[in-house]
């Protein structure tokens, strides 16, 4: 193997890292924009042009998503297992979200039937703003840690339920996570349309650039001052293969500053995510659209990149027994399986972003009101 095994489990969380990052950036303003569709669009010439903006590529983005599920069963099969056994109902309401989007598509435009068309356009609302807030719900519970534990035979056994998701804390994040794809939405359209689209656009962008501040700040607070971190005590070497019991866990109060602490320059993620956020807002006013769909892009990947640096290196914190919490030392597969994955992922990777990167190249440029009169057929 060309890495040793502890280094291919740090690329491994990076790799992950990437592919979720990717997923938000790309096929977050999608489903910005389908959450924005009721309100943005008035008329169902704007509702057009809305879908056209994101039609073309929003299958392509969500296959980030197909991804990086697939990169965590294969890389960390423990957490597939623990994550989609526990989140089992959040799992399904987002994947039946999801079902509306493909199918509203699709069949938003056979009929001429003005309430046909607004009901699916309210199931693309859904399938835009369900999965951002449950992403963002779930995400939060692993920083609080999730009720679920091993016994002796390692078989894993979660002890919550649905509702106990829905805590103040979860539902912070929630709103965090909608509020930022909803202004990385607009930012998009501010590129892709003109005209009153565009202006609703810029205020909604603008409006959910002031809340994804006010959120971020107010879960980074809450975490330092009134959620419990983890810290690992005692484990076997990082270059070993282990199971997640064999190490030490504990509970501390300020627990996820840790890393925060000792490397004081991933303060610059954070404050990097709040100017991005910022100079998005600005721009937005300025009428720069470009520059303002590059400064959300960045805010997106900041936060997640906050949340991951101060998380590092667990994955699924439990909260009954905190030696049972998983960790990128902990939860991965052998190390022949990471060195294979490995130069998979060097030699896709590149062939898939230099695909994307041409496909938007293609696809660059404005789509008008006059443009989905002209296209009456072939539009969405």
């Amino acid at each position: 193997m060309i890495f040793d095994y502890e280094t291919l489990k740090i690329i491994w969380w990076a790799f992950v890292g990437v592919l979720i990052i990717g997923f938000a950036v790309t096929d977050g303003f999608d489903m910005g924009v389908g959450m924005l569709l009721p309100f943005v669009g008035r008329t169902d010439a704007e509702r057009r042009v809305l879908l056209n903006s994101v039609g073309p590529t929003w299958e392509g983005n969500q296959t980030w998503l197909v991804t990086a599920g697939a990169a965590t069963f294969a890389a960390w099969p423990l957490v597939y297992g623990a994550a989609f056994s526990g989140f089992y109902v959040a799992i399904l309401l987002l994947l039946f979200a999801l079902f509306f989007r493909p199918v509203g598509f699709d069949y938003r435009s056979k009929l001429q039937n003005p309430a046909w068309r607004n009901a699916w356009d309210w199931g693309l609302f859904a399938g835009g703003f369900v999965p951002p807030l449950i992403f963002g719900v779930a995400f939060g519970n692993l920083l609080l840690g999730t009720p679920f534990d091993y016994d002796d035979t390692m078989r894993v056994t979660y002890h919550g339920g649905f509702f106990g998701l829905l805590n103040p804390f979860g539902l912070l994040s929630g709103i965090l996570s909608v509020a930022m794809l909803a202004m990385h939405g607009a930012s998009f359209l501010q590129v892709k349309t003109e005209g009153d689209v565009a202006k609703r656009a810029r205020k909604a962008a603008a409006a959910a650039a002031v809340v994804t501040i006010v959120c971020f700040v107010a879960a980074g607070v809450w975490i330092a001052t009134s959620v419990e971190g983890y810290r690992i005590t005692s484990m076997p070497a990082a270059g070993s293969a282990f199971m997640p019991l064999a190490k030490t866990v504990e509970r501390v109060a300020g627990g996820w500053m840790g890393n925060y602490t000792l490397q004081p320059l991933l303060w610059l993620v954070p404050g990097c995510t709040i100017l991005a956020t910022v100079l998005c807002l600005l721009f937005t006013g300025m009428h720069k659209s470009l520059p303002a769909f590059i400064a959300s892009a960045t805010a997106v990947a900041g936060i997640i990149l906050t949340a991951a640096s101060a998380m590092f290196p667990f994955i699924m914190p439990s909260s009954l027994d905190p030696n049972s919490s998983l960790t990128a030392w902990d939860a991965v597969s052998s190390h022949r399986t990471l060195g294979i994955m490995f130069w998979v992922v060097v030699i896709l990777m590149p062939v898939v972003m230099l695909y994307t990167s041409w496909v938007y190249r293609v696809m660059r440029g404005k789509v008008t009101l006059q443009h989905i009169q002209d296209n009456e057929h072939s539009a969405y």
